[in-house]
């Protein structure tokens, strides 16, 4: 059995990490009855209770201390790791994986990157090299973090280049989350272009979600919720974004959109931690998904995002779930995808789903599907038997697709504002170690990523005379 480890860093990277590992847990209470340590378990924990002679347990209530998260937090200001061990997950956590300062990055990605990454470097390798020895087989890092701040976005991807150093081999999955056009944190734009270099360089494939997509699936079932229509009434304890896991306090706006990207995560790793008929190893999304190294950029999909109660045929409300997976509404990043052009697609069910179900749904929705000429059949399938709690069933859709190429624009767009004007710019070349070709460099490797994206777009499915200027993974 393979395991991996989930790397939590900057105040959102480590409350949606957290909101994972309660779901987790969650899951396997739930299918592991008698509470046994397992092959499933093992996949994202490991067992530390010695007094059953290895034994061990995933009971919520009381027994939940025998287990240990597969799992790196790092935040450089201290209060949401305070907050983690203070709440009813505190004794999932090793005490010795978790790393923070106080200080915080000030919404500087130099500050993360250069200062903390510098200062703090020899301890993050140690703490990966210390999770990692854990593991019998080592598959995958997740890491974790947003774009618009200064840890998550600096020092989140000064440690997706440590990962790459010290583990070549294993896999590196990274779910990013990109600020929204109104966010408040107006370096937000640097952060974002600035970290997106180190993404495009490090990472072998990157998971993106915008907040304001968050926002709006939300809204959307906040207003289904409530709107009481004949015949759309969601079921109670169905919907993800419901429940704020393992932190303690009241509720917070954003717990509701953190609770969507942990269920993006549940879904990922749902054949790593099950048994399923068609189970798809994590390494497999990279190769089978990602045909030039740069653009692994996957654009992620997630059904149901709560259950009706009207819908009682099974047939009906699986090719719906198929339908919506390709449909703008149920999409964690604002892109049409339908009228750009498809790498590839995974799709990663989980419930009681026929090979048959799959294949169907494929054929159904593959005329609308504009795929590239030269991969027609570029179509990955997951099936795993465990759905998630509340549900019957569930889909992931993972499209490698040239509709992320408008976001990274408007991205551009709101950088060179910003940088046209020198705004802010001090406080970044006052950081030991920037310098503002770092700036130039990151402009210039979004523009040429965006470009690439262009190309492809140009050739609308025809094999490319000139491919070579893409270069193809190996």
């Amino acid at each position: 059995m393979t395991q991996s480890v989930v790397v939590q860093v900057g105040q959102c990277g480590n409350q949606v990490g957290c909101r994972f590992w309660d779901l987790a847990l969650r899951e396997h209470a739930h299918v592991n009855k008698k509470g046994v340590y397992d092959e499933a378990l093992s996949s994202f924990f490991r067992n530390v209770d010695s007094r059953k002679n290895g034994g061990g347990a995933c009971d919520i209530g009381g027994r939940i201390q025998y287990l240990k998260a597969r799992a790196v937090l790092v935040d450089m200001e201290e209060s949401v790791v305070n907050e983690i061990l203070q709440g009813p997950l505190r004794e999932v956590f090793d005490s010795t994986q978790l790393l923070t300062d106080v200080s915080g990055s000030g919404n500087n990605w130099a500050v993360g990157h250069m200062t903390y990454g510098s200062a703090y470097r020899e301890q993050i390798v140690d703490k990966l090299r210390r999770a990692a020895e854990h593991c019998d087989c080592l598959q995958c890092f997740f890491l974790i973090h947003s774009m618009g701040g200064g840890t998550g976005s600096g020092l989140g991807t000064r440690v997706l280049s440590l990962l790459e150093e010290e583990f070549p081999e294993v896999c590196r999955i990274v779910t990013s989350i990109y600020p929204s056009a109104e966010d408040d944190v107006i370096t937000s734009p640097y952060n974002s272009v600035l970290a997106m270099r180190e993404l495009t360089e490090h990472a072998d494939c990157v998971l993106p979600v915008e907040n304001q997509s968050l926002v709006d699936i939300v809204n959307k079932i906040k207003h289904m919720s409530q709107g009481g229509k004949p015949g759309s009434v969601i079921k109670r304890d169905s919907t993800i974004i419901s429940g704020q896991g393992g932190l303690s306090g009241t509720e917070k706006p954003f717990d509701a959109m953190n609770n969507i990207v942990a269920n993006l995560l549940l879904n990922i790793t749902s054949s790593a931690r099950f048994e399923g008929s068609l189970n798809m190893d994590l390494n497999e999304i990279a190769m089978n998904l990602v045909p030039f190294p740069r653009l692994h950029y996957l654009v992620p999909s997630l059904t149901p995002l709560y259950t009706l109660a009207d819908v009682n045929v099974p047939t009906r409300r699986l090719d719906q779930m198929f339908s919506d997976a390709f449909s703008k509404d149920h999409q964690l990043i604002r892109a049409d995808p339908k009228h750009s052009l498809y790498l590839a697609c995974a799709l990663m069910v989980r419930g009681n789903v026929q090979v048959s179900d799959l294949r169907r749904n494929i054929e159904r929705l593959r005329p609308s599907l504009p795929f590239v000429s030269w991969n027609q059949e570029g179509w990955k399938t997951g099936l795993c038997s465990v759905p998630p709690v509340g549900h019957s069933h569930s889909l992931l859709a993972l499209a490698n697709n040239t509709c992320v190429k408008p976001t990274f624009m408007d991205l551009r767009e709101r950088f060179t504002k910003l940088y046209r004007k020198k705004a802010h710019l001090h406080h970044y070349l006052h950081v030991e170690g920037m310098e503002q070709s770092c700036f130039s460099d990151a402009i210039a490797s979004l523009s040429s990523l965006i470009e690439e994206y262009h190309h492809l777009d140009a050739t609308k499915g025809r094999l490319m005379p000139d491919a070579p200027r893409l270069s193809i993974a190996t």
